[in-house]
């Protein structure tokens, strides 16, 4: 029997890059939510980082001109910063679900950012999820480069 091209293809599930912020850290809590996206998906990369201000400047660059900018930035550098790359279909729409609103004042009930998050809080919202397959290609790489 001869196998067609589809049929020997093997089909490369998407990939996300997701951040547990320094206040689930530093409140416990992070086992909590390590536990939702492993029920969910495939953790593929993982590491602590502890970002220096230029690493959270960097990495939040297109925020630069954001009310929020520098507090956003200050909360970063506030501890360490649990960043996972996660595996799955739909990835990207399934952990922004997930995450919940940015707000966590706005955030649907039962969403880690309702449950875990400081409302009202501004960036401590308890994590951050890639919002598109480009960004998330671009943020994996930010963290774990491809010639590391």
């Amino acid at each position: 029997m001869l196998l067609t091209l589809d049929q020997t293809k093997e089909y490369i599930m998407d990939r996300t890059l997701v951040m547990i912020k320094p206040d689930a850290n530093v409140t416990k809590i992070f086992l909590n939510i390590l536990m939702i996206y492993l029920a969910n998906f495939k953790i593929v990369l993982a590491k602590i980082v502890q970002m220096d201000k230029a690493m959270a400047e960097e990495f939040y660059k297109e925020h630069t001109e954001r009310p929020f900018f520098k507090e956003l930035v200050q909360q970063m550098t506030s501890g360490p910063t649990i960043i996972l790359v996660l595996e799955g279909e739909d990835v990207v729409n399934r952990v922004r679900k997930i995450n919940g609103a940015t707000n966590p004042a706005n955030a649907d009930v039962g969403t880690i950012r309702q449950a875990f998050g400081t409302p009202n809080g501004g960036p401590k919202n308890a994590v951050h999820g890639s919002d598109s397959l480009k960004s998330a290609a671009r943020e994996i790489a930010f963290f774990f480069p491809p010639d590391a």
